[in-house]
């Protein structure tokens, strides 16, 4: 399983979302998969990936959390919660998606 995390320098969730994922790893029973980062820094780097704001969760190269529009722009993402908007998903989304599409 390869997951990693998409995102860009000024993304204020980034961080916070890297935590949860590895969080979730864990409790999903996935916690000897190491998560990758991948800054992107350009549109075209935007453009290579599955890419869809800030930070976009990969798992063997699809978004975790299909639906979203495939962007090149450098810009922040915002997930449904059951909180409502946020700019990252929670602990139990994240776990919940990769016990989904996880192999």
């Amino acid at each position: 399983m390869k997951i990693e995390l998409l995102h860009i320098a000024e993304c204020p969730s980034w961080i916070e979302a890297g935590h949860r994922v590895t969080a979730a790893l864990r409790e999903a029973g996935y916690e000897a998969t190491e998560l990758r980062y991948r800054l992107i820094r350009t549109e075209e780097d935007a453009a290579e990936v599955p890419f869809a704001g800030s930070p976009t969760i990969t798992l063997n190269g699809k978004d975790l959390f299909p639906g979203a529009d495939p962007s090149a722009d450098l810009a922040c993402r915002v997930y449904a919660t059951p909180e409502g908007l946020a700019g990252l998903p929670t602990i139990d989304q994240i776990r919940n998606a990769i016990l989904t599409h996880g192999n």
